[in-house]
C-alpha cells in the first residue's frame, strides 16, 4: 500500500510544496521588509497552496517525500531568485 505511488500526484505533491515553500520566503521576505499587503497577499498564498499537498499526502505517507523534495526545491529556487547580483558601478 505504502509504495502504490501515483506520479501525477507525486509531481503535483512536489510543484504544490515547491511553490509553498516559495511562497512561504517571499512571505518572509515581505515581513522583513516591513511590506505589510505583500506579506499579507504571500500569506493568503502559502495557506491557499499548501492544502493540495497536505490532502494529497495524507491518503499516503510516501508522498511525504515529495513534499520534503518540493520544499527544498521552493526554498531553493526563491532565495536564488532573492540575491540578486550588485548592481555595475
Amino acid at each position: 500500500m505504502l509504495l502504490n505511488i501515483d506520479p501525477l500526484i507525486a509531481v503535483g505533491v512536489v510543484a504544490a510544496t515547491a511553490v509553498t515553500d516559495a511562497a512561504y520566503v517571499f512571505f518572509n521576505a515581505a515581513v522583513a521588509a516591513r511590506r505589510r499587503i505583500p506579506a499579507a497577499n504571500w500569506s493568503a498564498c502559502w495557506y491557499l497552496l499548501s492544502a493540495f499537498a497536505v490532502i494529497s499526502y495524507t491518503e499516503n505517507a510516501v508522498y511525504v517525500v515529495f513534499a520534503a523534495l518540493g520544499s527544498w526545491l521552493g526554498a531553493f529556487a526563491s532565495v536564488t531568485w532573492l540575491v540578486r547580483p550588485a548592481p555595475p558601478r
